[in-house]
């Protein structure tokens, strides 16, 4: 067995294939910062890796001395190769010691058998690249003698503090692995001897071959295929069980898949944009679900597309700087143009959006509405003085101004800087609009 792990065995030739091979496929991870208040792992794959350690440590309290120096982030950057994970852990005193847990490295008929099985299920390949591990992989891999997680006895310490068994700085170094894995299981591929380029290009092989080896072979006839009447399946489908309920909306969006991996990004490729888009993609998806299970939701109409321009604002809304200063670009509205639309979007989106750069000629009738409800709304010494211009209604001598839009209601902008801003949400009464801006005054 010990010649699976990245150690010497008595081969110096097979050693040091094996040891370039390793330092190849390394990756680096950055010290986590300390984790207080949360547990080491979430995931189900990263629960069973910390089972696999306190199944195996002899002593609770090195256990629990790992847990500490773990959540104190006394835990430096961590080392992954396959077969082995290094990193340097110090004590509360700052002795820094170097500690490696040992993982046996897959076969190459382990890894045939683990490949061959992947590719008979899309949807395992799928979850892989969300960057989860597929429940039903790791069981069809064990099914054939295939261990995937490690088990008890399997993550084998080794500390220059000299402990013989799992010290507190082995046990820190795989509780802080935990986390790793919970953001990526091919981290746990990379130790089993599979880094993840290698490992996709080697699934996108046999998922070729198979492909090609499904094709009908030629001359074959349509009807030597197998399949089932079509009125036998009809018939089978008026006794099939009723559909289960739809799953209870989630607390929140999910997280996108992280994008720091041993592959460098493409030339040109904004990184920081991409994991925005991503994070605001799993919100919008979000958003859209959380209507759709609302009471009434089929009663409503169906949103328009929004144009590039307006997919802009909206992604503008919670942009970090960098992106924001891109999508100001790309808009041709510049900084501050872009400031004011994201207001005019947060106070009522597509609709706001329109208000703000529009003007037009509201009819007859819906102008004498609104003036008589103005003049309602206040005594007549009291009336403050307005000056209509199209859909644009300003208080004379003052700051503030009511837009009409294409639905009828009102929005109530104030003059800053010399730039007539959003105030508010619309409303169906002007005059309530325009005590927004005036204080009902």
């Amino acid at each position: 067995m010990s010649d699976m792990y990245d150690e010497p065995n008595g081969d110096t030739q097979a050693h040091e294939h094996r040891g370039k091979d390793a330092y190849e496929h390394e990756r680096i991870f950055a010290a986590l910062p300390p984790a207080h208040g949360r547990g080491f792992a979430q995931s189900w794959w990263g629960q069973a890796w910390l089972k696999a350690l306190e199944d195996t440590a002899l002593e609770l309290a090195q256990l629990k001395a790992g847990r500490r120096l773990a959540r104190a982030g006394a835990v430096g950057a961590v080392s992954v190769r396959p077969g082995r994970i290094t990193a340097v852990v110090k004590d509360p005193d700052g002795t820094p010691h170097r500690s490696d847990v040992l993982l046996q490295r897959l076969s190459e008929d382990d890894w045939d058998h683990f490949l061959g099985m992947t590719v008979e299920r899309a949807g395992h390949i799928a979850t892989l690249l969300d960057r989860e591990m597929p429940p039903h992989l790791v069981e069809d891999a064990s099914a054939a003698g295939v261990e995937l997680l490690p088990g008890i006895g399997d993550l084998e310490p080794r500390c220059d503090c000299e402990a013989w068994d799992h010290c507190g700085h082995t046990s820190a170094l795989c509780y802080q692995v935990a986390r790793l894995l919970d953001q990526d299981p091919f981290v746990l591929f990379l130790m089993r001897g599979r880094a993840e380029r290698e490992l996709l290009d080697e699934l996108q092989v046999r998922s070729v071959t198979q492909a090609e080896s499904e094709v009908m072979p030629t001359g074959q006839q349509e009807g030597a295929l197998e399949g089932v009447d079509a009125g036998e399946a009809y018939a089978e489908g008026a006794i099939l069980p009723p559909l289960p309920e739809l799953p209870a909306l989630p607390s929140e969006p999910g997280l996108p898949p992280a994008l720091d991996t041993e592959t460098e990004p493409a030339p040109g490729l904004d990184v920081t944009a991409l994991e925005f888009l991503a994070a605001r993609a799993a919100a919008e998806a979000h958003r859209m679900l959380a209507e759709a299970l609302s009471p009434g939701h089929e009663r409503q109409p169906v949103e328009g597309e929004l144009t590039p321009d307006e997919d802009a604002v909206r992604l503008a809304v919670a942009a970090p700087a960098a992106v924001a200063e891109r999508l100001s670009s790309a808009a041709r509205r510049g900084r501050d143009g872009l400031a004011l639309a994201v207001r005019a979007w947060e106070h009522g989106g597509p609709a706001a959006l329109a208000v703000l750069e529009e003007e037009w000629a509201p009819p007859a009738d819906a102008l004498a509405r609104a003036r008589a409800a103005l003049d309602a709304a206040w005594d007549d010494d009291e009336r403050p003085r307005l000056r209509a211009a199209r859909n644009r209604w300003t208080v004379v001598g003052g700051d503030a101004q009511l837009r009409q839009g294409s639905d009828g209601r009102w929005w109530p902008y104030r003059k800053e800087r010399g730039r007539w801003a959003p105030a508010g949400p619309a409303a169906h009464d002007p005059a309530t609009a325009l005590a927004v801006v005036t204080g009902g005054e």
